[in-house]
């Protein structure tokens, strides 16, 4: 009986080692199930896709995850995209972003379902902090003269929209006019009256084709709130009119510390929100495309810190250009073969 007992002893012994060894020591823990920012139902989901028909005009093709061609428009409104920038430019060289081009593809964005906002650069090439020229064509104008041809021009494009069956939900007068537009005579640092005045007549034109549109003043650089509390002081003091504050936010120079620039961010737009009793929104975003997980976690981050504002006065959150995977800009967020990459997974 002895013996009997000693037997089934090992057997129960060698039975428990044998469970332990199948359900024991080191286990994976599977990685965390990412999910999106849980945001207000009127919160922009934007993206500028403003070189679309440029890249396709080069053969340029783009794929869902499944690496299925789909058409970018659709793609985006598939990726939970609401909202589509456009720039605009009054006589680009080549023809792209000029006003028959940005009509073009409003009628897509406008067909996929999209809102749509318009960015004036009230130039023929790219406006931004450190280059605001011209028109060739307005060069030589005096300023009431200029001031003329702005409205004309503005106008013109919202007509030329209207046309079309589009009203765009927002207006941008000017790209990121940090120190003004259209220089010499609106520099903001030296003549903050003549700024003021241009601020003032594209927002005339605007509102008299649509009393809906939102009329945006965009500065780069969100998280420098100085720079924002220059500019805003001076065009209120002008009597300048404005229905929401634009921001880029790009910490693509140090994305180590994107998480310090967000918080600077959401602290500007609270100031902007309580200083001008005015809504904001983040026009332009990006960070290199690689590494991907990096650019989703601050994208996650911003559009939940600019749906936190009180009273809905964070508007959106707008990516630059992620479809640009072919022709050397790095900050988009498709990966080389076309596809869009787990950063968007934010949207």
């Amino acid at each position: 009986m002895k013996k009997v007992l000693a037997v089934c002893s090992l057997v129960l012994l060698f039975s428990v080692i044998s469970c332990s060894k199948k359900g024991g020591g080191s286990t994976t823990t599977p990685p965390p199930v990412y999910t999106a920012p849980v945001v207000s139902s009127t919160f922009a989901k934007g993206a500028d896709i403003s070189w679309v028909t440029q890249l396709e005009s080069q053969g340029v093709k783009f794929y869902d995850k499944n690496g299925n061609q789909t058409e970018l428009f659709a793609l985006m409104k598939s990726l939970g995209f609401n909202s589509i920038r456009l720039r605009a430019w009054v006589n680009p060289s080549d023809g792209w972003c000029n006003t028959a081009d940005v009509v073009a593809k409003a009628i897509r964005a406008k067909n996929a379902g999209m809102k749509i906002m318009i960015d004036f650069h009230y130039s023929d090439v790219w406006a931004d902090p450190g280059h605001q020229a011209k028109p060739a064509a307005w060069a030589t104008l005096d300023f009431p003269t200029l001031l003329t041809t702005m409205n004309t021009y503005t106008v013109g494009v919202m007509n030329s929209l209207q046309t079309n069956g589009i009203t765009p939900d927002w207006v941008q007068i000017g790209n990121e006019t940090d120190d003004g537009m259209l220089w010499e005579d609106g520099r903001a640092s030296t003549n903050m009256a003549n700024f003021a005045a241009l601020i003032k007549n594209g927002y005339s034109a605007v509102k008299s084709v649509s009393s809906t549109t939102k009329v945006i003043v965009h500065l780069s650089n969100g998280y420098n709130n100085s720079t924002f509390r220059w500019m805003f002081d001076g065009l209120k003091a002008n009597g300048a009119q404005w229905d929401i504050i634009g921001m880029s936010l790009y910490p693509s120079y140090s994305p180590s510390t994107w998480q310090i620039v967000n918080s600077q961010c959401l602290s500007n737009i609270n100031d902007m929100v309580s200083r001008y009793s005015t809504p904001v929104m983040l026009v332009e975003v990006g960070m290199p495309a690689s590494p991907a997980a990096a650019a989703r976690d601050f994208l996650s981050d911003i559009i939940t810190k600019v749906n936190s504002v009180s009273g809905g006065n964070g508007l959106g959150v707008f990516y630059w250009e992620p479809e640009a995977y072919t022709n050397g800009y790095g900050l988009g967020a498709f990966d080389s073969t076309g596809k869009p990459t787990e950063a968007l997974d934010a949207f």
